[in-house]
């Protein structure tokens, strides 16, 4: 039998700084390993949907760990998620709402992580543009308008709590470390 060499690990993704912008590169560098840690998502993986977060977030005029929390309460970073209603991808997307905003699109490409954020982000940004604030946008882009608890925009706010402590942790020990 024929001897292999050995396989190299495939190279890390890096962002690509001319999009994110120098200033957001390492700030997106640690929130895509807060992101792969914290959810169990390969950092791989981590890295590209935190660099299209980034790139859609700026784009829309939207806080990147915001869409990260949508994401993350949305769909726990599983790109391929589907609900009961029809909502999928990351930020579970329901077509029937959003067609307007897809036309030209292929079937299937709410699949995609860099097409789900893309369209995800815009919808979020008109969400909270027709609710007022943030915290009516997050109600409207759940669907949950009348509810007078607010639970779903709670929901995204807590876990947006939860990445910034966890990127101050990890930028805290980046400093002591180095």
């Amino acid at each position: 039998s024929a001897h292999l060499p050995a396989a190299t690990p495939p190279a890390k993704p890096a962002l690509t700084l001319t999009r994110l912008g120098a200033d957001s590169a390492p700030r997106a560098e640690r929130l895509a390993v807060v992101v792969a840690r914290r959810y169990r998502v390969a950092e791989r993986a981590a890295t590209e949907v935190v660099d299209a977060v980034f790139r859609e977030a700026h784009r829309h005029g939207l806080d990147p760990v915001l869409v990260l929390a949508v994401i993350a309460v949305e769909s726990r970073f599983n790109p391929i998620a589907e609900s009961e209603q029809g909502a999928l991808g990351l930020m579970q997307v329901v077509p029937r709402f959003h067609m307007d905003k897809m036309a030209g699109l292929p079937g299937g490409a709410l699949l995609v992580p860099d097409t789900n954020i893309a369209l995800g982000a815009r919808i979020l940004k008109d969400a909270i543009r027709r609710g007022g604030d943030e915290l009516a946008g997050l109600q409207r882009y759940n669907g949950a308008v009348d509810d007078e608890t607010q639970a779903y925009a709670n929901r995204v706010q807590l876990e947006r709590r939860r990445l910034e402590a966890e990127l101050k942790k990890s930028r805290i020990l980046e400093l002591y470390l180095n």
